[in-house]
């Protein structure tokens, strides 16, 4: 899965109030992850058992902010021996434009280093401008393309990465 970062939005009511927070998410955030992957994602969403199970099994970490007493952005991540995978990042449409997408950029990237991994990797669609965007600031570079990787939509995915080391 790749972005849904939405970074070009305007900020919204939802936003947080003060310096957000990144916390570790866990089963508690179950119903809130799967509304907002449904409501980011569409056709493409992770179904709620898929993220049950990530989630419960330890499959991946995942990372995310509140606004308002509620969940509105959240990264998905995997690191195995060394490889540090982004899987996903997203914000809410109505809390969009408030940099939660930095914020949590920037909380994967010291994780990573933390972890000691020598790079970190994502897939994003090529459709996809703002998440785009996001990773080339970030530092993220092209890698290749792989075709019609987003399924059922057909889209073609941009493979990038960041080395650390």
């Amino acid at each position: 899965m790749g972005a849904g970062d939405g970074a070009d939005g305007p900020e919204r009511a939802s936003a947080p109030s003060g310096p957000p927070e990144v916390r570790d998410l866990g089963e508690a955030d179950l119903g809130r992850l799967a509304a907002l992957e449904q409501q980011i994602f569409g056709r493409s969403a992770w179904s709620r058992s898929l993220i049950r199970d990530e989630l419960l099994w330890g499959l991946s970490r995942w990372r995310g902010i509140d606004g308002a007493g509620d969940l509105i952005a959240y990264a998905v991540y995997g690191f195995e021996g060394d490889a540090f995978h982004l899987m996903n990042l997203a914000v809410a449409p109505e809390a969009r434009g408030g940099g939660l997408a930095r914020v949590l950029m920037a909380d994967l990237m010291s994780e990573a280093t933390r972890l000691e991994a020598p790079d970190v990797w994502l897939e994003v669609a090529v459709t996809n401008d703002a998440a785009l965007a996001l990773y080339r600031d970030h530092g993220f570079e092209d890698v290749r393309v792989r075709r019609r990787y987003y399924q059922p939509e057909g889209i073609d995915a941009l493979v990038m990465r960041r080395a650390l080391s």
